[in-house]
């Protein structure tokens, strides 16, 4: 796998719930740009025949979107358009298998699946040079920074992660 910063896309989804009928309700991107995290994210409106019964209010308790938020973002499509548009060419970083799940369901909306995701975990040992214990560390800093649960910022803890391994493995 290339680590070149040019080359990574980290990805995240914020969802109704965790069911098999849940759906996306923001997506989130992070990249590295000169030693920096940028990042970009949209809110998702619900297209029609996603199940609202799969609408959990734990989510909500969790990422604090709303499900009124919805109404009025970016409809489904055209957030599947804007998405594609950026993680063109790039490989995909992601620490969930949901979140394929996710991103499938919202290209679907375009007709096209989503390209295949690399697990954050293989993205970190490749930067650490496969090294158990500058592994571990960098397991470590990723449990004990606080989660969002927002798609951008989580996205962006995954880049950030993934810069402190690279830094750190420069180091040894």
């Amino acid at each position: 796998m290339t680590l070149s910063p040019q080359h990574l896309m980290f990805i995240d989804f914020e969802a109704s719930g965790l069911g098999p009928d849940s759906w996306p309700v923001e997506v989130g991107l992070a990249w590295i740009i000169g030693g920096a995290v940028q990042t970009w994210s949209s809110l998702i409106r619900p297209e029609p025949g996603w199940d609202q019964n799969a609408w959990s209010f734990q989510a909500v308790s969790i990422q604090c979107i709303q499900r009124a938020e919805l109404d009025t973002a970016p409809g489904a499509a055209e957030v599947a358009d804007e998405l594609l548009g950026r993680i063109e060419g790039k490989h995909i970083i992601s620490d969930s298998g949901h979140d394929r799940f996710w991103a499938d369901q919202l290209l679907e909306t375009v007709d096209l699946m989503a390209p295949r995701f690399v697990n954050v975990q293989t993205v970190i040992a490749a930067a650490c040079d496969d090294d158990p214990v500058l592994i571990k560390r960098i397991d470590t800093h990723l449990l004990t920074t606080p989660r969002p649960h927002r798609a951008g910022p989580d996205a962006a803890r995954l880049a950030e992660a993934t810069m402190l391994a690279v830094k750190l493995s420069a180091l040894k």
